[in-house]
């Protein structure tokens, strides 16, 4: 995806400058090519014939650079003024751009719902623009910090509860990656288990009793059990083990794995 301008002047140098101002580029930036069409020509006698020269100037667009265009023209259309971008490169072809200003509630949408679209159609813009693939992530200040943390506390909840009362409890639909999140969380509870039901957009975490634990939740019989001290099956659920794998949904590679071309 290249970006170019074309401009005459009375020699090459001339004309290449014209171009590269008309594009908004210095003449030694690393991200430009020209050509020259024609070169300057003088006149016979200083009458007739002669010509100026002229350059085609190309600016070799990067995939970060397609990512904060595209970016900043659905932000235009959505009518957001007071919003701010910085891009950043990284290492292993991570694009992170960070969003600021008054508007940013608008970009977020529900639970994140509007900036996860906007990261999955970024991404799909910038890994048309060279062969090899990148990934990109947006972020407005630490909100998805905060939104980890959120479903960490969440699914941890949620388990401990399965393992105590032996009941399941049905999550909304989220993304593989925060679905990743959840079973992460989960998977160090002993005694609780999740897993993924439904399809496409409606793919949702379920999380309940472990049927391989020996269980600590009560039955549902309401028959009164003998008591047996500390050993009795109504103790609290063991203490998180770090030691069980969590279930790698989502491949970690962040917000919608790869996406290719």
């Amino acid at each position: 995806m290249n970006r170019e301008a074309i401009a005459t002047g009375n020699t090459v140098e001339e004309a290449k400058e014209k171009a590269c101002l008309e594009l908004g580029v210095d003449t030694l930036d690393d991200n430009i090519e020209f050509d020259i069409i024609d070169f300057q020509k003088k006149k016979v006698l200083g009458l007739f014939g002669g010509h100026p020269a002229k350059v085609r100037v190309y600016l070799k667009t990067t995939p970060a650079q397609a990512a904060a265009d595209y970016l900043e023209s659905i932000i235009k259309a959505m009518g957001l003024t007071d919003i701010q971008m910085n891009v950043e490169e990284k290492e292993n072809n991570v694009i992170t751009i960070d969003i600021s200003g008054e508007d940013v509630g608008s970009v977020i949408g529900r639970r994140g719902e509007t900036l996860d679209a906007l990261q999955y159609l970024t991404c799909l813009v910038a890994n048309h623009v060279e062969n090899s693939y990148c990934r990109v992530t947006i972020n407005t200040g630490d909100y998805r910090e905060k939104r980890e943390k959120t479903l960490e506390i969440l699914g941890r909840k949620l388990a401990i509860k399965a393992a105590k009362t032996g009941r399941k409890s049905s999550l909304e639909p989220m993304n593989p990656y925060e679905r990743r999140i959840i079973h992460t969380a989960v998977q160090k509870i002993n005694g609780a288990i999740s897993w993924s039901e439904g399809e496409n957009m409606n793919r949702h975490v379920v999380i309940g009793p472990d049927p391989k634990s020996k269980g600590n939740y009560r039955g549902k019989s309401n028959h009164r059990k003998p008591y047996r001290g500390k050993s009795s099956s109504h103790s609290a659920p063991k203490a998180p083990n770090p030691d069980r794998k969590p279930l790698n949904e989502g491949e970690g590679l962040g917000l919608y794995g790869r996406i290719d071309q």
